[in-house]
């Protein structure tokens, strides 16, 4: 006899079969008890989560000729023929293959026959999305109001392209994607059953890497026994067939990163790489270590949301000390962009190394985060007692330490013009920090850049009895706390705006801040 694949062989045949999709299964099996069977279901979820299962179960429960419990007996006539495929009262189409009105039309002149067996003919549409326009009109008549003895179950994972016309005639079920600890022990169940040795931390990995998908879990668990045909399957056996990467791997790639250690972290990439590993996995595991590191930083009781040793947990905590959340926030967006880029580039390894030397080098780019990330890096070397000069591009000046009797100065760095428009553009928020005197005054304030684009000058919504220079001297000390630039301020009224008139003329320079009601 040939071999069957696990996910058809272990296929569910009864509703108590069915895993991880309980709020379905409780609500088909009250319908079918109550008789309460409605005409039009839409199963909607992702992949191998049970949709086309579930229909086939449903379609010989309603035919069952002796149900249990709302689910078939499966010794019955009605159910040894629907199981066999051998009724003609349950059709499965595929909507991939058979999109076209003409497929439709026969099946609305099919559902003027009843069953010739059984109480119900059971039409199962799968990726129903595929169906074209004028498809889905022609169904439309018969979906809403079909005969008494036909039911219509449409199954899609894009239930976005689905018309609202057919949405509305349909009664909705949204499969959930199926939780690891469930796939893992469903998995355990079969392997018991099969014989086959497996270590529980390999079944964990696998069911981990099908993303909530019992069919993708069963495929891999079998392409992992068939390499490692009468052995133990083993953690690393998985990592081996899969082209995954061991958290050993993940934690030093990591501290490499932080420590900008360019040249180790290309040599680990091309370990990587020799040893046969999947780029494209290696970026999405990667992209989950770095967010578990994020969870654990967020604060305390996050522990509970990552599944690694006590060992492992300790590890990964010393190694988010090597980084703030916004640097690894940083690293989540570039990583999470690659991954993308990754699904149709035909030269992985190098948008790889590229997005690598970004990581290790922020003043690549110009964002944000980066140059948060740079000024952290900035005040690190300051507090290690490196003095840090600005010095012109390419120059091969080096930061030249400290002597052991020279004080720890924290130096600002002067404000340059994209500071300044990141001042405008924070205005409101930079404000709510000053006192609140100031708050009130700086309301409706205009902004503009002072010549040479160093500074701001902010001119006051009315002529207020203020004192120019002190409110200055406290927007400068804000802005140097908020933003960590040293920027010139000049504070004047419509009174001593000295460029009034030319701004009456050109106002291509002035920012027209929002009022803010409080």
């Amino acid at each position: 006899m040939s071999y069957t694949a696990l996910y058809r062989k272990f296929r569910p045949t009864e509703f108590s079969d069915v895993k991880g999709q309980d709020h379905i299964v409780t609500t088909l099996k009250n319908q079918i008890r109550a008789d309460r069977i409605g005409h039009a279901y839409l199963f909607c979820g992702t992949r191998g989560t049970g949709k086309t299962t579930i229909a086939k179960i449903f379609a010989r429960a309603v035919n069952c000729q002796e149900p249990k419990d709302g689910s078939p007996c499966g010794v019955c006539a009605c159910c040894r023929a629907i199981a066999s495929g051998a009724s003609m009262n349950v059709i499965e189409i595929d909507a991939a293959s058979n999109n076209g009105v003409d497929n439709i039309r026969e099946i609305r002149d099919e559902v003027a026959y009843s069953p010739t067996e059984g109480k119900y003919k059971v039409y199962i549409i799968d990726e129903v999305h595929m169906l074209s326009g004028g498809a889905f009109n022609a169904l439309l008549k018969t979906l809403e109001e079909p005969p008494s003895y036909v039911i219509f179950i449409l199954a899609t994972t894009e239930v976005h392209r689905i018309p609202v016309t057919i949405l509305s005639r349909c009664q909705r079920y949204d499969f959930r994607r199926i939780t690891v600890e469930t796939i893992t022990f469903r998995l355990k169940e079969l392997m018991e059953e099969e014989q086959v040795e497996v270590e529980e931390r390999a079944l964990s990995y696998i069911a981990k890497a099908a993303d909530g998908s019992m069919r993708d879990a069963l495929s891999l668990l079998d392409q992992c026994i068939a390499f490692y045909l009468g052995e133990t399957l083993t953690y690393e056996h998985v990592l081996e067939v899969i082209g995954a990467v061991d958290l050993d791997v993940f934690g030093s790639f990591f501290r490499k990163i932080c420590a900008q250690d360019l040249s180790s972290v290309i040599r680990e990439l091309e370990n990587i790489v020799l040893q046969g590993k999947e780029l494209s996995q290696f970026i999405l595991d990667f992209i989950w270590y770095l967010r578990n590191l994020l969870m654990l930083k967020s604060g305390p009781g996050m522990e509970d949301e990552i599944d690694v040793s006590a060992e492992r947990l300790a590890q990964m905590k010393e190694d988010g000390n090597l980084a703030d959340m916004d640097t690894l926030m940083r690293y989540i967006r570039i990583f999470s962009e690659l991954s993308g880029q990754l699904r149709y580039a035909t030269q992985k390894r190098v948008l790889v190394e590229i997005a690598l030397i970004k990581l290790c080098r922020p003043s690549m780019e110009q964002n944000y985060d980066s140059i948060l990330q740079r000024l952290a890096q900035l005040e690190q070397k300051l507090e290690q007692g490196v003095v840090v000069s600005a010095v012109p591009s390419g120059s091969n000046t080096a930061a030249i330490p400290l002597s052991a009797e020279a004080p720890k100065e924290k130096i600002v760095p002067e404000a340059l013009p994209k500071d300044v428009q990141t001042l405008i553009e924070r205005f409101q928020e930079v404000r709510k920090k000053t006192g609140g005197w100031a708050q009130n005054v700086l309301k409706g304030a205009q902004l503009r850049e002072l010549p040479g684009h160093t500074g701001v000058q902010i001119v006051l919504n009315k002529n207020h009895p203020v004192d120019e220079e002190a409110l200055a001297e406290e927007l400068e000390q804000v802005i140097e706390k908020e933003l960590h630039v040293r920027m010139a301020v000049q504070i004047c009224t419509p009174a001593t705006d000295t460029r009034a008139e030319e701004a009456s003329i050109d106002l291509s320079g002035m920012i027209h801040m929002d009022i803010d009601i409080e």
